[in-house]
């Protein structure tokens, strides 16, 4: 018991002592800054004045006033002296021992000159702690004419320091010895019996020997503990032995992720934190119809990934209010409950001006980042008008977030794409304690293409505010890599793929994003085979075909569609026994309708279909059929069904889940996947067949190939593909992304090999 006694005060002190230096540390750190900014901001205040009134007796070359200047400025506190210089560096005026003061100082006023900026920085000169402050001198027409320099003396902030640390510590020594004299009471006077008599007690019950169990006056505090001593054997054994059923549950199903499987994963690795998903697009929309507001949910994968793990986690889900009902539906704080049946996590939703929207979503975001980071040939338009709402917009959504997360000790930010490339480093500023991750849903462009962007500084500093940043493949974490090296003053480690700056460490690792594998959709749900699905369509468009091919995406310049309807016409002039039989249905949801591009664009995709159409007109026949609408996601899928075929020939993309969504479709294990080589998809797919979707003819050699495939070729072909979206589908995205996030915090602080980890998860 003495040991016991002596081991818990040496803890209570030991712990008391530590708590009290950091606490006193963190006051002396805030003293220390407080002074310190008091002090740059006199010198600057100084600075700015002596600047401007030196303007005109500089340019008149009178000395004299410059002299009394500075005599009369001598007098502030803790100066030491002032010098006025010309733009070639020669001193026209200063203060007796300036010279002896300002060793480190021609750095200093190079930057400024050649910044036209002010600049200060602490130094020492001659064993003294001196601020040194250079102020450009301009004229009406921001020309630099000369500088003013002012030296501080900030030797008094060290003493004040070393004041502090002597009251804190006589403080800790009075609080250790306080806690200490009243633990060895507490130990003396209310647990030594207690504890020897429950002692006894267990040693009997371990034993298996008859005991009987102290009085509750005798156990005092400890009787809970009693109470639950005796029942303990046996609730361990029960808890074994279903901790061994759900071992032998989980090794059957380890392949599978499901959206279960993903919510007791996540919950398990945020130990008890909280989760705040940021995305531009909300989970749920209210919209106002027939004076009746419904309820609509997207048709999304990222939806689809994130909400298992915000109902698990009840987490909160960050996101424009869009719907014309929103604000409708919300509280005093702008939140609401979802899903609408069954409230399970919060959505907050921000709301942005018409113009905050235009400019940050359709302006900088659409008509600057995205063509910007896909290579498709059309021009980026950058306008300074845009970027400042796009600064605006994530300044908001940097409020709304640090809003909800107050309070919390250990919150997990996932921030979904380009639309936030500043969110990371404003958020990380503020809530340091935060673990904060960016998933780039589009390709990043390389070094030389992204260095056209006006901002690409501030782009890539907003980033790097992240601990961990997500892309779909690697070659995507290359160029950023790349890119980061050229522009930033960073350290790129290529080794463990990361970029330490400003002492902190971004991990850029790649994710590559899939969709839901559902493993229970049958005819006998559908009602129909491929056959009777495909015939039934065929009856409901009013056409007659033999051949089916699909294509789903955004009308977007950079989905290839003009590229693949010409892949069409090229097949039927090449292979004419198509004509009449080999229809191609394009489903194109209208996007982005207000940037001109993209109107543009749907007119020119509509005009081609016409023409191809126009010219291989035959009875009922056509060969290509674009519906341009909005279509659910049940509309879609028996498309992806009937069709014999699907065409994804993006020019340029992240990852492209249609690709997949056609994979998961296809439990028959028939059809046929075109794919282009510039998707992230074909990375993985490697059964579809990959085409350069600008060259032509040779895609159109492929939708033969496709056409004319036997049976067991493209059963083979579906059957690896279908294997591979099962085993890393959606769920495996979202588990994989937020368990490298927990686990980054801890390999920073441990300084573990990253790489090693990486490398085993990649094993298993």
């Amino acid at each position: 018991m003495k040991i016991l006694s002596l081991r818990l005060i040496i803890a209570l002190i030991v712990g008391v002592t530590l708590v009290s230096l950091a606490s006193s540390w963190y006051e002396v750190r805030t003293t220390k800054d407080a002074l310190r900014r008091e002090l740059e901001s006199k010198a600057e205040t100084l600075g700015q004045s002596l600047a401007t009134g030196a303007e005109a007796p500089l340019q008149a070359g009178d000395t004299a006033r410059l002299e009394l200047m500075i005599q009369r400025s001598t007098n502030h506190d803790h100066v030491l002296g002032i010098g006025i210089y010309g733009r070639d560096g020669i001193p026209l005026v200063v203060t007796p021992g300036l010279g002896s003061l300002i060793s480190g100082a021609p750095k200093l006023m190079s930057d400024a000159l050649h910044g036209n900026r002010t600049v200060s920085e602490f130094v020492r000169s001659h064993l003294k702690r001196t601020h040194m402050l250079v102020a450009p001198i301009r004229t009406a027409d921001n020309k630099v004419i000369g500088e003013v320099i002012v030296v501080q003396d900030a030797t008094y902030i060290r003493t004040e320091i070393i004041r502090a640390w002597s009251r804190f510590f006589l403080r800790i020594a009075i609080q250790v010895l306080v806690i200490a004299s009243i633990t060895l009471l507490v130990l003396r006077w209310s647990l030594t019996g207690p504890i020897a008599r429950i002692s006894l007690w267990m040693k009997a019950l371990r034993t298996g020997r008859h005991a009987v169990q102290p009085t509750a006056q005798d156990l005092n505090l400890l009787s809970p503990f009693a109470n639950e001593l005796a029942p303990l054997a046996e609730s361990m054994q029960q808890a074994r032995a279903a901790a061994e059923a759900e071992a032998r549950l989980r090794n059957i199903n380890e392949s599978l992720w499901t959206a279960q499987r993903l919510a007791d994963h996540v919950r398990n690795r945020l130990n008890g934190s909280n989760l705040f998903v940021v995305s531009n697009r909300e989970p749920y929309r209210h919209i106002r119809q027939d004076k009746k507001v419904k309820v609509t949910v997207p048709a999304s994968g990222l939806v689809t990934a994130i909400e298992p793990i915000l109902r698990a986690c009840h987490g909160t889900w960050v996101a424009h209010g869009s719907g014309n009902a929103d604000a409708d539906t919300v509280d005093i704080h702008d939140r609401l409950q979802v899903p609408p049946d069954d409230p399970r996590y919060t959505l907050r939703r921000v709301w942005l001006s018409s113009e905050e929207e235009d400019g940050y979503y359709n302006g900088f975001a659409n008509e600057g980042l995205w063509p910007l980071c896909h290579i498709a040939h059309t021009r980026p338009t950058f306008r300074t008008s845009d970027w400042e709402y796009y600064n605006t917009v994530n300044q908001k959504f940097a409020d709304a977030v640090v809003e909800e997360i107050a309070g919390e000790e250990h919150p997990v930010v996932l921030i979904q794409d380009y639309h936030f490339a500043l969110l990371p480093r404003l958020l990380k500023d503020r809530l340091p304690h935060a673990r904060v991750a960016i998933f780039w849903h589009i390709p990043w462009p390389n070094a030389e293409s992204f260095s056209i962007c006006p901002w690409q500084r501030e782009l890539l500093d907003g980033l790097l505010g992240a601990d961990l940043i997500g892309f779909h493949t690697q070659a995507h974490c290359n160029n950023f890599l790349n890119t980061v090296d050229n522009v930033l003053e960073s350290k790129v480690d290529w080794e463990h793929f990361s970029i330490e700056r400003n002492q902190h460490r971004s991990s850029v690792l790649p994710f590559p994003i899939s969709v839901e594998f559902v493993e229970d959709r049958s005819e006998a749900q559908t009602g129909m085979n491929a056959e009777e699905e495909r015939s039934a369509l065929l009856l409901e468009l009013g056409i007659e075909a033999t051949y089916l091919g699909v294509g789903v995406d955004r009308v977007d310049y950079t989905k290839g569609i003009l590229e693949r309807f010409q892949a069409v016409e090229s097949l039927l002039e090449r292979y004419p026994k198509y004509q009449g039989k080999f229809t191609f249905i394009q489903i194109g949801a209208p996007t982005r309708s207000r940037i001109k591009r993209y109107a543009d664009f749907q007119a020119e995709v509509r005009a081609e279909a016409e023409r191809i159409n126009d010219r291989f007109k035959r009875g009922k026949w056509k060969a290509i059929v674009f519906k341009n609408r909005e279509h659910t996601h049940e509309e879609v899928q028996r498309y992806y069904r009937a069709a014999h075929l699907c065409m994804v020939t993006s020019l340029h993309d992240g990852m492209n889940l249609v690709a997949k969504e056609y994979v998961a479709a296809r439990q028959d294990e028939r059809g046929v996947l075109i794919l282009s080589r510039f998707t992230g998809a074909a990375r993985e797919l490697h059964d579809a067949i990959i085409v350069n979707p600008y060259d032509i003819e040779s895609t159109a050699e492929a939708i033969a190939q496709a056409l004319e495939m036997n049976v067991s070729e493209m059963v083979d072909r579906m059957r690896r593909m279908r294997r591979s979206v099962r085993e890393r589908n959606i769920y495996w995205w979202a588990g994989s992304l937020i368990r490298e996030l927990c686990e980054l915090r801890l390999k920073q602080k441990g300084y573990t090999n990253i790489s090693v980890i990486r490398k085993a998860q990649v094993e298993r």
